[in-house]
């Protein structure tokens, strides 16, 4: 009874080791390569719980989902045979498990190392057929997409799907960097002194206008104080004349009394004149005497 009851654990023990080595899981985001003996003998496994025959088959199972592989930055010849530094990335996914097997036997360090070769081998002829300035700005667009169907032609022969290419740096050396450097520092001094001179040139033109409309605001003011002046001077004359012919006499004592208030118009002024001098006249009495 005892001993039946071992047999029957026993099988039911070898059982579920049977079936535990009978079956296996393959995920959403995995491919899987069925073999018999070694022998390749189906590759479309659908994800889900399938069965083998244990000891017989085996299988081998790769991450499908997308991948990231960082390219060591590296120096390329432009067209202008002048190095840059590339810094990328390449974005890619395992498309076929027979052929990414039988080319990198599945090992995905092998698969970045090939796929990194081909990655520099196109960016190479990329960038050998574009200048620098098409390389830092005009082209890169278009180099990355190039880059990205040139890489996919020559990854599907190892199984592998080149989702996509990416430019993250370009740099020239230092070297180059400090050449550039010193040439554009010398092309913004020489755009400075254009600037400046030209800016020179404008303010003296300023400068010499002023100058101008200033001396022909002075001459024309001058001219019509003058103007104005003669025309005062004209009236003044005008009037005078006019009192002068209406009493001479009188006329002449006020000139006479101006001109002596004038004179004498301080203690220590002094005049040396003859005394019967005609600026005296009219210091005598009726009679003539002083």
């Amino acid at each position: 009874m005892a001993g039946g009851k071992n047999f029957l654990m026993a099988l039911l023990l070898v059982i579920l080791v049977v079936a535990g080595f009978s079956m296996y899981q393959v995920a959403e985001w995995e491919k899987a390569i069925l073999f018999r003996l070694g022998e390749i003998v189906r590759t479309d496994i659908k994800p889900g719980l399938h069965f083998k025959l244990p000891f017989v088959n085996n299988v081998r199972k790769f991450d499908a989902r997308v991948l990231t592989l960082d390219v060591e930055p590296e120096r390329f010849l432009t067209a202008e045979k002048k190095n840059v530094i590339v810094d990328s990335f390449v974005m890619w996914r395992v498309a076929d498990a027979k052929r990414y097997y039988m080319a990198v036997l599945g090992d995905e360090r092998h698969a970045r190392q090939r796929l990194e070769q081909i990655i520099k081998d196109g960016m190479r002829g990329q960038f050998s057929r574009r200048t620098v300035a098409q390389v830092v700005s005009g082209d890169r667009a278009r180099i990355m997409t190039d880059l990205t169907a040139d890489a996919n032609k020559q990854a599907a022969e190892i199984g592998i799907e080149v989702v996509d290419v990416r430019v993250k740096r370009v740099d020239l050396p230092a070297e180059v960097s400090n050449s550039v450097y010193r040439r554009m520092q010398a092309e913004r001094a020489r755009v400075a002194k254009e600037f400046r001179s030209q800016g020179a040139e404008a303010a003296e033109k300023i400068r010499a206008d002023a100058d101008r409309q200033r001396q022909v605001l002075l001459a024309n003011a001058y001219r019509d104080a003058e103007k104005t002046r003669g025309e005062g001077d004209a009236l003044a004359a005008e009037i005078y004349a006019k009192a002068y012919s209406q009493d001479k006499e009188f006329y002449s004592f006020l000139r006479s009394l101006k001109a002596y208030e004038e004179s004498f118009s301080g203690r220590r002024d002094l005049m040396l004149l003859a005394p019967d001098s005609e600026f005296f006249d009219y210091f005598k009495d009726a009679e003539g005497r002083q």
